[in-house]
């Protein structure tokens, strides 16, 4: 008689006392658990001979132990993993986009923008994951704080089509003193293209004409970013 027991992946229950993520979250609090840890929590079990924080170590694995890498990954890519089911691949996406948005939402809780490298910080939850270009911009008041944020457009992998007056409306409707361009490169390489340059030239002319400071424009990578302002090309 087969023994359908021996089956089922072990629950979390099952373990351990030490070995459960949950009882040490409770025990020793949520910053004593690994990022593999917490992972379980969310997946429950594992598989037959492999247990759910070795299956989370597995996948971490399978992207360097980068959890930004990790939070790219779509349902299909995580349902390759053994073990992993639809239900489980979804868990794991929402907490990780959740997780993405409160920290976009702690960065504009400080909003006031002094150097290049708060532009980043502000933008780079919203871009960090993308397989695509896209252009944003930053509406700001003479205060330096920014008043809101607009997508102006999505591209495919090398690039996206810019319209300037698409640029300049959010701004004159918000009555903003100026602007900041910020778009990514999911290539990862900083360097503006020729495009890139053309392109804040022509809006930082048109800003002079409508009296809106295009103060930056910032392209963002994954670990890195490049200001035209820093760099005195704007």
């Amino acid at each position: 008689m087969t023994d359908y027991t021996q089956q089922r992946p072990p629950s979390i229950k099952a373990w351990a006392e030490d070995d459960q993520p949950r009882e040490k979250m409770i025990a020793k609090g949520k910053a004593a658990l690994s990022d593999a840890e917490l992972i379980a929590i969310m997946i429950g079990s594992g598989t037959v001979g492999e247990n759910a924080i070795e299956l989370s170590k597995r996948m971490l694995q399978s992207v360097n132990n980068d959890l930004s890498e990790l939070g790219r990954s779509s349902i299909k890519d995580l349902i390759k993993f053994k073990g992993i089911g639809e239900a489980k691949a979804i868990t794991v996406v929402a907490a990780l986009e959740l997780g993405r948005r409160r920290q976009f939402s702690d960065m504009l809780e400080r909003n006031i923008v002094s150097c290049s490298r708060d532009i980043y910080d502000a933008m780079l939850p919203l871009l960090v994951d993308l397989k695509h270009e896209e252009f944003w911009i930053l509406l700001m008041n003479q205060a330096n704080h920014i008043v809101g944020k607009t997508l102006i457009s999505k591209g495919g992998v090398s690039g996206t089509v810019v319209d300037s007056k698409m640029v300049f409306k959010p701004a004159l409707d918000a009555l903003a003193s100026g602007i900041i361009l910020v778009h990514n490169h999911p290539s990862g390489n900083l360097k503006p293209s020729h495009q890139d340059i053309e392109l804040t030239r022509k809006l930082a002319q048109a800003g002079r004409l409508l009296d809106i400071t295009v103060h930056d424009h910032v392209i963002i990578t994954n670990g890195n970013f490049y200001s035209f302002s820093d760099m005195g090309m704007i």
